[in-house]
């Protein structure tokens, strides 16, 4: 099997991983979002040591350890993505999966408003389009339910922005998960504990199959980051792009005809504003990496 392939296949497994999430959070719907948000933390860190310790690769982290900046960073990301991590186990429980889905379908949009802000990038004209239509779809469903889709708003800015932290961090996707599950680790446990100590603790008391489910939290979180670091590195960001809208289509497709979530005419009008919107920021982009591939080295070299 070549690059390409295997790229392909890496990526389409960490995004169908991450589209079928919502199953494994629902089969835990009896444990509150805080402790499973603890326990993914805790166990991340442990399953992220074992492949550490796998291939005796711990040599970064000493100078990392010394590195006030690189901490600083980290414990940053680290805040973001538990933030991320709750308010989506929070929402799949309280059947929002739909919405967790429009957080997960607008955040590459997200991502361009992020990069507009914050590094400076200037928005191509199509793009902006994509923005302004993406952002009727949000008005639209504001105005018709009386409420911003806070939801959807709150897990695409969290990741955008720990998206944005991570574009500017010096370790890869294994060591970045490793030193942020680390800062998150000691809180974890101790909150743990203090759940132990309340009576109020799941594991080890709401049956096997619950504290095993907990316990592999760990593993449900590391394996799509590292299928999808692996998938990255082998095949185009234009491939990427389009595989990335696997995730959310699952999760808006789980929401509906799985947990039979309610999808009125309203909000399936405010949903393809952002679906064209989607389509006219993909095809842009696409279109755009093809004439810099055509265009002659001079012309690559003005843009």
């Amino acid at each position: 099997m070549n690059d390409g392939k295997r790229g392909m296949l890496f990526a389409t497994g960490a995004y169908l991983a991450w589209g079928l999430l919502p199953v494994y959070w629902k089969s835990l719907q009896q444990v509150p979002a805080d402790e499973i948000l603890a326990h993914r933390m805790t166990w991340s860190l442990g399953f992220v040591a074992i492949l550490l310790a796998a291939r005796g690769h711990w040599g970064w982290l000493r100078s990392v350890l010394g590195d006030r900046r690189v901490l600083l960073t980290f414990t940053a990301s680290a805040l973001l993505l538990s933030a991320n991590w709750f308010l989506y186990i929070w929402a799949v429980n309280a059947d929002h999966v739909v919405e967790t889905s429009l957080g997960y379908f607008i955040n590459p949009l997200v991502n361009v408003v992020l990069g507009m802000v914050f590094l400076r990038e200037r928005l191509r004209p199509v793009q902006t389009v994509a923005l302004l239509t993406a952002a009727a779809g949000v008005l639209y469903l504001t105005v018709n339910h009386g409420r911003l889709p806070w939801i959807a708003l709150g897990l695409a800015f969290s990741f955008g922005l720990y998206g944005l932290l991570r574009k500017t961090a010096t370790l890869s996707s294994l060591e970045g998960l490793a030193l942020e599950t680390l800062v998150l680790f000691l809180p974890a446990l101790l909150y743990l504990l203090y759940l132990e100590l309340e009576g109020r603790a799941s594991f080890a008391h709401a049956g096997a199959t619950t504290s095993l489910l907990l316990a592999l939290a760990g593993a449900a979180t590391a394996i799509p980051l590292l299928l999808f670091a692996s998938g990255a590195r082998l095949i185009s960001m234009t491939v990427l792009g389009v595989l990335q809208y696997i995730a959310p289509t699952l999760q808006f497709l789980l929401g509906v005809f799985v947990y039979d979530e309610e999808l009125t005419t309203e909000r399936l009008i405010g949903f393809c504003f952002v679906w064209v919107a989607l389509l006219i920021f993909a095809g842009e982009g696409i279109a755009h990496r093809q004439a810099a591939l055509r265009s002659p080295p001079y012309a690559l070299d003005n843009q």
